[in-house]
């Protein structure tokens, strides 16, 4: 019993061993599918809008840092400034007034999103005005902005020193999709003379949505660090007197400031963690002033502004007005100011928080740990209603873990892989199942129906058989015919050479009915020494020429015994015919009875006929 019972729990283990190899095999093919270019970006594409939704769930319980303030040029600035100064851009000296205006609150960084190139026409001065505020202050900003534009069109510009970033990149880091052959560049007087100038590149992926920016950029074989990279690190010299200058990237992608961190993703870029809609339409996101009141307060036409509104904050000044073409699209919101998108770097600088995105191979585990899973509870449960809830139940459950992994711990685990890796695994193993089972009930149905020892079928079914011909004949008006075979002197060869000799016998005239029907036939073993076949739309005088064939063949072959004996074999036959010789299967087999009764009395070894 004990024996038994170990033999039934090894096959046990080994179904599970084997089905657990069929889960990986599933799950390994589905990721070979999924590294295909097309089909990975398509995918890339739909986890990023995962990334979009968890973004939008968890924003809403973020808060921003309410020392970051934005003076934008929004919709009522550009037609306040059209309608007063009539151009657009804006003459260079009301910038260079609005910066002596800000010092006069003391803001801990002032920071330019605009973009000062080339010289105002009539407006040199004014130009030289605006270099000489920023480079007289250090708090004070602005920005540049690569490319690849044709050398044909521009040339590329030498940069001085003082504005490239050391950076030592130990990691795996690729910096090819942010190298740029060429430089938009702003007045060369204020390029000479303030090293206060980051560059404002942004990544879109290809749906179009800004989720990152890159922290630095290449040209001319040199690193620049981004614009809000530059204004977050003078706003932790000032507050908490850090000063950095050198950047490290280690070998797990990662810029360490202090006791804050910059995940780098391995294209160069950092994933940002947003909060919520743009500041213009979410009273809970960054304030904005607009630029005709902080020029109407600065000019004394009217005091819009508090005093020391500004003290000690970051203050952007950027465009949000739709005209001015610097509105992008963002996880969180469709129009979302491009300034916004550096305050929100700065932010997340400042908060330590952000996203760190997983790698492929950690999403790969976990797509193979859900599927295995998956795969495993499918394959125990008897249930196709309760494996399936469990997989939907699985896949909801992950869902919600990974969006509190983003939320509590800023980390981005994919979503789609592992989803459509339990799904896969969940109709490959429930396919693998019902394969299974289909095979199992075959095999039942054959071991129910078949002869153990000839492997012909058995009485049971030939019964069945013969009650099927009839109605099948009856309703297509056809005919079939019965032959009953009986071996010959079967009981006394069994006395002669043993029951084991009469199974060998039994088992070769059985191969040789096979061998001598067509595949519609039926051939069966009757009882005993006797067995029968019922040919398919056969008339008698086919089925006389077929039992013929076949006790000649009986009689010429030579049968193979135990302990090499050899021997001869003859076999009779009797033969009815639907609806000739009988219209029940027991007027058939009564029939067909009846003339293997004669072929006996006749001699043996032959086809009898009846009387």
């Amino acid at each position: 019993m004990i024996k038994i019972d170990e033999t039934l729990k090894n096959k046990i283990i080994l179904k599970y061993l084997l089905y657990s190899v069929y889960i990986i095999i599933t799950i390994a093919l589905l990721l070979t599918v999924l590294g295909q270019p097309h089909i990975r970006n398509f995918f890339v594409n739909i986890e990023n809008q995962t990334f979009d939704v968890r973004q939008n769930l968890i924003s809403n319980y973020k808060k921003v840092n309410k020392n970051i303030a934005i003076i934008s040029v929004d919709e009522a600035s550009y037609e306040y400034i059209l309608d007063k100064y009539g151009e657009w851009p804006l003459n260079r000296g009301i910038y260079a007034d609005m910066v002596e205006f800000l010092q006069t609150q003391k803001p801990a960084v002032a920071a330019f999103d605009l973009m000062f190139v080339k010289s105002m026409k009539s407006a040199h001065n004014d130009d030289l005005k605006l270099a000489k505020s920023i480079s007289k202050y250090d708090n004070v900003l602005t920005s540049i902005n690569f490319d690849n534009q044709e050398f044909s069109l521009r040339k590329p510009v030498d940069l001085p020193d003082y504005l490239k970033a050391n950076v030592q990149n130990d990691g795996d880091i690729d910096f090819s999709p942010e190298t740029f052959t060429n430089c938009r560049a702003i007045l060369s007087e204020i390029i000479d003379s303030t090293p206060n100038i980051g560059h404002i590149n942004l990544i879109r992926e290809d749906d179009g949505i800004a989720r990152s920016i890159p922290p630095f950029v290449v040209y001319k074989g040199d690193f620049y660090p981004h614009l809000a990279l530059k204004v977050g690190l003078k706003y932790l010299q000032k507050t908490e007197n850090y000063s950095k200058n050198d950047f490290k990237i280690d070998k797990n992608g990662q810029i360490h400031l202090k006791n804050r961190t910059i995940p780098v993703m391995k294209n160069g870029s950092v994933i940002l963690n947003w909060y919520g809609q743009s500041g213009l339409n979410n009273p809970k996101s960054f304030e904005y002033i607009p630029f005709w009141k902080v020029e109407k307060t600065m000019y004394g036409e009217e005091n819009l502004v508090p005093k020391d509104f500004f003290k000690d904050k970051i203050v952007y000044i950027g465009t949000s007005a739709t005209s001015l073409f610097d509105l992008k699209s963002v996880p969180t919101d469709k129009i979302f100011p491009g300034v916004e998108i550096h305050t929100t770097f700065i932010n997340n600088l400042l908060d330590n928080n952000f996203i760190k995105r997983a790698s492929f191979h950690v999403d790969i585990i976990v797509s193979l740990l859900l599927g295995l899973m998956v795969g495993l509870v499918t394959l125990r449960t008897k249930s196709t209603v309760i494996s399936s809830l469990f997989t939907v139940l699985a896949a909801i459950i992950y869902v919600i873990f990974a969006t509190l992994l983003m939320f509590y711990f800023d980390y981005w685990i994919a979503v789609i892989m592992p989803v459509l890796s339990m799904a896969v695994v969940f109709t490959a193993v429930y396919i693998a199942k019902y394969i299974l089972k289909s095979r199992d009930f075959e095999y039942q149905y054959a071991l129910a129906t078949t002869d153990g020892l000839t492997e012909l079928y058995n009485h049971r079914y030939f019964q069945e058989q013969m009650i099927h011909n009839v109605e099948t004949a009856k309703r297509y008006n056809s005919e079939f015919s019965l032959i009953i075979i009986d071996i010959d002197f079967f009981k006394k060869f069994n006395d002669n050479y043993g029951h084991q000799s009469g199974d060998a016998v039994l088992k070769q005239v059985a191969q040789i009915l096979k061998k001598n029907v067509r595949a519609t036939d039926i051939a069966c073993r009757y009882g005993g020494e006797e067995m029968a076949l019922i040919l398919t739309n056969t008339g008698n005088k086919d089925a006389h020429v077929t039992a013929q064939k076949i006790c000649d063949t009986v009689a010429k072959k030579v049968f193979k015994l135990a302990n090499d004996v050899e021997t001869h074999v003859t076999i009779s036959l009797g033969v009815s015919t639907y609806p000739m010789n009988g219209q029940t299967p027991q007027e058939l087999i009564k029939y067909a009875d009846e003339c293997l009764y004669n072929a006996k009395e006749n001699g043996r070894n032959q086809v009898g006929s009846h009387d």
